[in-house]
């Protein structure tokens, strides 16, 4: 191997761990925004709009330095895709930044009202399932496992059943005054939020199964592993 190409798979080290880096960043935010909701702490709620940053700033170093390694190396095949992949994965991890900041936000909107106890308990299930769903993500990329990445799909069918109830919960609500309505429709949208970051997962799980087999997920889940 020349020295150009050592140094470019180092490269492609680094980023692989930022990947890792970011997805805990990513991991951290669930558990402190849903933590925020559940116990209605507007200060931790800062704290989750505060990292956000911090995320962003690592996202998009992260972008800089994989546009680089595409116009000066110009990789071809597994490296070109590992490439790509990286991109997007960057991509739902960011967004799913986002989303908690939308959970924070909510935080802000609903306090001081508590949430019924069957409602907090859905919603700390949907943080469990997220955050779960992000780990089998995280580790399909990093340990490039197709057989992971493919198991995203039904791990998902958990979080759509979970908003699910989440909705007839607040259904099934009496009240039927302004300030309920509003509040219902808050807890509507962080269940939607949660949900929305399950399905950042699995389109992590979908890179890297294009990543690794060199098919889109989409046409052939079956295909086998490309050189």
């Amino acid at each position: 191997m020349t020295e150009t190409r050592k140094v470019f798979h180092e490269e492609l080290q680094e980023l692989g761990d930022d990947v890792i880096r970011l997805s805990a960043m990513a991991s951290e935010a669930i558990q402190a925004g849903a933590a925020s909701l559940l116990e209605f702490d507007l200060v931790a709620a800062e704290r989750v709009i505060m990292n956000d940053l911090l995320m962003d700033e690592l996202a998009h170093a992260m972008e800089e330095r994989i546009y680089l390694l595409l116009a000066r190396q110009q990789p071809m095949a597994v490296d070109l895709r590992t490439l790509v992949a990286t991109l997007r994965v960057i991509h739902e991890l960011e967004r799913t930044g986002d989303l908690m900041i939308n959970v924070a936000k909510a935080t802000r909107r609903l306090y001081p009202t508590q949430l019924e106890p069957k409602m907090r308990g859905l919603i700390d299930r949907m943080r469990e399932q997220a955050t779960s769903q992000l780990q089998v993500a995280t580790d399909a990329f990093a340990e490039r496992d197709p057989a992971r990445a493919k198991a995203l799909g039904d791990m998902d069918d958990v979080m759509d059943d979970l908003q699910k109830e989440l909705f007839r919960t607040i259904f099934s609500s009496p009240a039927t005054d302004e300030a309920s309505v509003q509040r219902a429709v808050q807890v509507a949208l962080v269940g939607r939020y949660f949900e929305r970051i399950a399905d950042h997962s699995v389109n992590m799980a979908e890179r890297v199964w294009y990543m690794v087999t060199g098919h889109l997920y989409s046409s052939d889940p079956d295909a086998p592993p490309a050189d």
